[in-house]
């Protein structure tokens, strides 16, 4: 495997950056939050002063980051990326951010020499720890195929999409589909539980049936307990959703359901729950079952 740096040692990336150890990567690391690199640093990582130091030590750069203007910064800030990376260098993006921004920060980072390659994550904290993830792929294909043995260390579901940003488009569908799954499963169970049923055995009940999903497995749990500790961040699936939408007007469609989940989340953060696993979406069918029985 080639020399890997790794930027953004958040929820996610430090558990993807642990898995590139775990498969023998050369690996050098760096988060914006200082202290964030020191388990992997004691794991044999070394430790970056900046992104563009990352990048002169590196011949891949895995970014993983929160938003649009974060991806902006690590690439082209006056330590970034771009900084300090030598003509044929590959960035792989698995930040979540608009297919448009991606395919203009490629356009610029061919300017100086560097391939770019999109693979938004999807399959949460604990995909990202067991390196089980699944990842929407865009880019050239000689650039995919360069990506591929750093993505499989990561994930295990590697589809490549297409050309450039179409990674991004794909999470987008996926967030879409997991918005309606979450708030599906919240209604359900706040439902059952509302007219007696046991939450537990209910559970069980739909799993053996067409109910049965990733999320009434994973999330159920939570959402019957009303706690939410993180896996993936309301306030991320939120701005996940917004890149859905916007996709959606600009190819002149409207997604109902996308927009009703985004109201909701929207109630959620206000509130001070867009910290908590996105799953806290039951919280607010709560608020609205014990309202409406006022």
């Amino acid at each position: 495997m080639e020399r890997i740096g790794f930027v953004g040692l958040g929820t996610m990336g430090s558990f993807m950056a642990a898995t590139l150890l775990r498969a023998g990567a050369e690996l050098t690391v760096w988060n914006r939050t200082p202290g964030r690199a020191a388990d992997l640093v004691a794991a044999g990582a070394k430790a970056g002063a900046s992104p563009a130091e990352v990048a002169r030590q590196s011949q891949i750069v895995v970014v993983c980051v929160s938003d649009t203007p974060d991806v902006e910064a690590v690439l082209f800030g006056s330590d970034g990326i771009a900084a300090g990376a030598a003509p044929g260098t590959l960035v792989i993006d698995c930040s979540t951010i608009a297919p448009e921004a991606t395919r203009d920060f490629g356009r610029r980072l061919a300017g100086h020499g560097i391939a770019m390659v999109d693979a938004p994550v999807s399959g949460g904290s604990e995909g990202a720890r067991l390196g089980t993830l699944s990842m929407f792929v865009g880019g050239s294909e000689s650039d995919v195929t360069r990506a591929t043995p750093v993505l499989a260390a990561m994930g295990k579901t590697i589809t490549h999409l297409g050309p450039l940003g179409n990674g991004q488009a794909g999470k987008a569908v996926n967030q879409v589909m997991i918005a309606g799954a979450y708030l599906g499963v919240a209604e359900g169970l706040i439902l059952g539980m509302k007219v007696g049923l046991d939450p537990v055995r209910l559970v069980e009940a739909l799993s053996g049936g067409g109910a049965q999903s990733w999320t009434l497995t994973n999330r159920s749990g939570r959402m019957i307990d009303d706690e939410y500790p993180i896996g993936f961040r309301l306030a991320l699936h939120r701005k996940d959703l917004g890149i859905a939408l916007e996709m959606a007007g600009e190819s002149g469609m409207m997604l109902p359901l996308a927009m009703l989940v985004a109201a909701l989340e929207d109630r959620l953060v206000a509130g001070g729950h867009g910290d908590e696993d996105m799953s806290v979406i039951a919280h607010v069918i709560r608020e609205l079952a014990e309202s409406h029985a006022d």
